[in-house]
């Protein structure tokens, strides 16, 4: 069984199947090709809330902080201001044509996750990293968001971080909100 298989049976997606994307149109948008875990996820969840903690980003999504194209170029723009006044950029970040493209991001924190994209390697393996958003701490994940985010869920991942999740919210079961009813819509 693979990630997003235990995911649905853990923190079942809407009743309605949320609206086709358009990957090439996003693809070209962003400039790399995205992962496929992350598309499936999209295509059985799309924009929202997983457990009141994690949001989803999606292509083409109506609420623009959770658009994967939009939040692309605002982090883009945010963190390379960033950069520009001293703050410490990961690492790998030196590599040529190295950058992070944001997937999700934590309720209430600042927090933001991304994928450390690589022109030389496949999407499917780009890492996950946290960054915590109000500070420059950085945390490294292996590969595959929807792994991240099912041991983000089960408490297994290992992260410093997701501690409303963890110490207040402590859920007996998960629930993904779409963005419509979230939002109240």
């Amino acid at each position: 069984m693979n990630a997003i298989d235990e995911l649905v049976r853990l923190c079942p997606p809407p009743s309605v199947p949320p609206p086709a994307v358009d990957w090439a149109r996003a693809e070209r948008a962003l400039g790399v090709p995205l992962p496929a875990d992350y598309k499936r996820l999209v295509e059985t969840y799309g924009q929202g809330v997983f457990t009141e903690t994690v949001w989803l980003l999606a292509p083409g999504a109506a609420e623009v902080d959770l658009d994967l194209v939009a939040q692309t170029a605002e982090r883009d723009e945010i963190l390379e201001s960033l950069w520009d006044i001293g703050e410490e950029r990961p690492e790998e970040l030196g590599e040529p044509g190295a950058r992070v493209v944001p997937w999700a991001y934590e309720e209430g924190s600042g927090a933001f996750l991304y994928w450390l994209a690589r022109p030389d390697r496949h999407p499917d393996t780009w890492p996950v990293l946290y960054n915590e958003g109000r500070g420059p701490l950085w945390e490294r994940h292996g590969p595959g968001c929807a792994a991240f985010l099912l041991g983000v869920l089960t408490g297994t991942a290992e992260t410093s971080y997701f501690g409303y999740l963890y110490e207040v919210l402590k859920p007996a079961e998960h629930r993904f909100e779409p963005a419509a009813e979230a939002f109240g819509g």
